[in-house]
């Protein structure tokens, strides 16, 4: 089950980026984020999946689709999306795989460690790590995408008001 849920997160995260039509790319994303909670599911930890899907899945994306559709009027007229930083692209997409890489090898330190005798992690213990200051805390990217959302919904409320 794994490989099948890691192989649909690869395939539809290279559509994403390869598609020319911007309401597709969007559509995969969504896809490739609902396979990422899968794998979440399977390593047995509901809470995080829960939240990539109420967080990632539901609320970035549906706040992409709202940005494209006050953008840009999507349809058979629309003008196919052309990149003209293909090697940018591709030095990012190895930089982006060595990364991960470096991750999956050093697992044990990036992840919450399971209370001793296989017990799952109390939910006051990962509210504490998520928003904690110190060097194992979460509180900087958590108000990073708060502030990025907020961003998202005021630029969207003023190009929908120029209309």
């Amino acid at each position: 089950m794994y490989v099948i849920i890691a192989l649909s997160i690869v395939i539809f995260s290279i559509m994403a980026v390869t598609t020319k039509k911007i309401l597709r790319a969007a559509t995969y994303l969504l896809f490739a984020l609902l396979a990422t909670a899968g794998v979440y599911f399977q390593m047995d930890y509901q809470f995080l999946g829960a939240t990539q899907i109420a967080v990632y899945a539901g609320g970035v994306v549906v706040l992409f689709v709202f940005a494209i559709l006050l953008t840009h009027k999507p349809g058979k007229d629309a003008e196919a999306l052309t990149s003209h930083k293909k090697v940018q692209g591709v030095l990012a997409a190895v930089a982006c795989v060595a990364l991960c890489g470096f991750a999956l090898l050093s697992f044990g330190r990036f992840c919450l460690k399971t209370l001793e005798g296989g017990a799952d992690v109390p939910m006051d213990t990962i509210g504490t790590t998520l928003l904690s200051t110190g060097s194992d805390g979460y509180l900087l990217p958590f108000e990073a995408l708060s502030v990025l959302l907020l961003a998202c919904i005021i630029a969207g409320v003023v190009i929908a008001r120029r209309r």
